[in-house]
């Protein structure tokens, strides 16, 4: 593993030799919630409930919904590659807009989709499990990409990944 460090700890690029970019994010999504399904059906020992909980539910999928296709629109105007597996793809470096704010706004919005579903569940644990794909989409989706980036764009996306942070 090869590891390059600079002085902001949100840019770390490294270089797997295994599971770099094998599995789409969309399935991983669609791995943590049905987990967050299975977890509140079968450990209803979390349960909760709060006031304001389905405006919450309406806040986030909206946010979420928003989010994703401002980033969509914003590759798609740019003219470069959406898919995740192939970042070395990529035409232009898009820094602007939502970009400003999240280097990853597409995945943001299926972190916040999640948090949605995990409230409307309504178990505690689940936000483990949000952990859990906040965690993997670091190890095995972001940072390849960061990698590609980075060799992709040099410096430009280096001094990006220092001005952003990678979520939010």
């Amino acid at each position: 593993m090869i590891v390059d460090d600079a002085k902001n700890s949100n840019f770390i690029c490294c270089k797997f030799s295994f599971m770099k970019l094998k599995l789409p994010p969309l399935f991983i999504f669609l791995v943590f919630g049905s987990l967050m399904y299975l977890l509140a059906e079968f450990l209803p020992v979390g349960y909760f409930d709060f006031f304001g909980r389905p405006y919450l539910i309406i806040l986030l999928l909206f946010l979420a919904v928003v989010i994703s296709c401002i980033a969509l629109i914003q590759f798609y105007r740019a003219r470069t590659t959406i898919n995740p597996k192939k970042p070395s793809k990529a035409s232009l470096l898009v820094t602007n807009g939502i970009y400003k704010y999240s280097r990853n706004p597409m995945y943001l919005g299926l972190l916040l989709i999640l948090l949605g579903w995990g409230l409307w569940l309504a178990n505690a644990f689940n936000v483990l499990l949000a952990a859990g794909f906040v965690s993997y989409m670091n190890t095995y989706q972001i940072k390849p990409e960061e990698s590609s980036l980075a060799d992709l764009f040099g410096k430009e996306y280096k001094h990006y990944c220092m001005a952003v942070r990678r979520w939010f």
